[in-house]
């Protein structure tokens, strides 16, 4: 067992069970079968789920702000500000994950050669507490429009971000486990 604790008075926001070794391998698991069918869709589509998430963090900009000030103690304002910037980071990779990942010819001494952006599987980000919407989605936006999933490992103290992330892409969605904490 782990808690969130308030920053300003030290009271106990909530409580969150600790992941046993069996329930993180079986996580890892799912992702790499979401990763299996994830990495064949279209980027139109892959495109269209993240427009969603940015309006869905838009759409519910005050709640993630409050839980935000609630689990690290940002002021209001920031917490606002960061739910922007994460929302403006959805539709930049959204629109154009497409052409910065296209293939690309280059010079070199053979007929013909260039360079090709494939996905690479499961993405385990490791993320701080100062930025917790934004450190998750600049990492989460990029790898799953290039045809990733992710796992978010979270500092603790900002679980509760973390489950409204992982909530934001279900309810754009995202197949499940595309991305999960």
């Amino acid at each position: 067992m782990f808690r969130s604790i308030h920053p300003f008075d030290q009271s106990v926001v909530a409580e969150f069970e600790l992941m046993s070794a069996r329930d993180v391998e079986n996580k890892l698991a799912r992702a790499a079968r979401a990763f299996a069918s994830w990495k064949r869709t279209s980027f139109a589509h892959r495109s269209e789920l993240m427009l969603k998430a940015a309006a869905l963090l838009r759409q519910n900009k005050d709640e993630y702000a409050r839980v935000i000030t609630l689990e690290m103690g940002k002021i209001l304002p920031e917490a606002l500000a960061e739910i922007e910037k994460s929302a403006g980071a959805c539709e930049y990779f959204a629109l154009q994950a497409e052409p910065l990942l296209a293939d690309q010819s280059i010079v070199t001494e053979s007929r013909k050669s260039f360079v090709a952006y494939q996905p690479t599987g499961a993405i385990l980000a490791i993320m701080p507490w100062n930025f917790p919407f934004w450190q998750a989605i600049r990492f989460a936006a990029p790898a799953l429009m290039a045809g990733n999933v992710g796992v978010l490992k979270h500092a603790p103290n900002v679980t509760q971000c973390s489950l409204l992330l992982e909530s934001v892409f279900q309810q754009a969605g995202f197949p499940e486990e595309c991305f999960n904490r």
